[in-house]
């Protein structure tokens, strides 16, 4: 099953140039089938079980704040799995999430499991990227379910078509607040909001780092199980920290290269 599985990983999935042109228009698209069913499986095994081995929140799920209760989220798991490492650092993946920037590679930012349990509640309207401390704005993320999705209600990811456009617009980071701010601006904007109706597991979302996107809370269940992987163009440069947020990043995600140099730290490796 390894062999298969290694072979799948390194296998190019081809994005049409409509595909691409979607992408770079509306900030976001889906992408059917980037890995199959028995493949999910087999790597949602050594996923799931890195994460709970790795997983920090104690609380039950009333203690938390909104946060907390939008989604269990342990980072940078490919460090401390051989398996989820063959996942995450996957050429596949990468292909697709530099031909979608139109760029010819890109680089490892940090994985995140994403793990919205049964009653879990919403993730709040916000943009990624405004924790990023990288002069780029050729950043994407790969949203993958490693469980189906069959509705929305379970916690689908959402987006404001064409938000992407407007880059960094506040510096608010997750919470009720930027719920509360990003939904007036949408609104505002007048962007659609829009949604897969379903997604099984093994397809994918992409969406920019400037795209503004939320998720309602998960009524069924059943454990939302997702992994994410972020990605950037290779050739960016780390910039000053604007706030205690980017520092953070630039110390834990970036090894705390200084500003004005290239962010190609060793957690940051080229992909392709």
């Amino acid at each position: 099953m390894s062999t298969l599985n290694n072979q799948i990983l390194d296998e190019i999935k081809p994005i049409s140039s409509a595909e691409t042109a979607e992408f770079q228009e509306n900030g976001h698209i889906l992408i059917r089938g980037v890995l199959d069913k028995d493949t999910v499986e087999y790597f949602r095994e050594y996923i799931v079980d890195a994460a709970q081995r790795h997983n920090e929140e104690k609380r039950k799920l009333e203690e938390r704040d909104t946060y907390g209760k939008a989604f269990l989220q342990i980072m940078n798991l490919w460090r401390v799995d051989a398996e989820v490492k063959r996942f995450v650092l996957a050429k596949r993946f990468a292909k697709i999430a530099a031909d979608l920037l139109g760029v010819e590679n890109v680089r490892l930012y940090h994985d995140q499991a994403l793990f919205k349990e049964a009653g879990g509640g919403p993730t709040p309207w916000h943009q990624d990227q405004n924790y990023w401390p990288l002069d780029t704005s050729n950043t994407i993320t790969m949203w993958m379910p490693l469980v189906d999705i069959p509705n929305p209600e379970m916690g689908m990811l959402t987006f404001a078509s064409g938000s992407h456009k407007q880059n960094n617009v506040s510096d608010i980071i997750i919470s009720d607040e930027s719920e509360q701010t990003f939904s007036e601006y949408v609104k505002e904007k007048n962007f659609k909001v829009t949604h897969p109706d379903s997604m099984h597991a093994g397809d994918a979302t992409f969406h920019y780092g400037y795209t503004m996107h939320n998720a309602p809370g998960n009524s069924s269940d059943k454990m939302r199980s997702v992994m994410t992987i972020i990605y950037y163009a290779d050739g960016a440069r780390v910039t000053e920290p604007k706030h205690k947020w980017q520092e953070n990043d630039r110390q834990q995600w970036l090894m705390g290269k200084e500003a004005g140099s290239l962010a190609d730290s060793e957690i940051n490796p080229l992909l392709l």
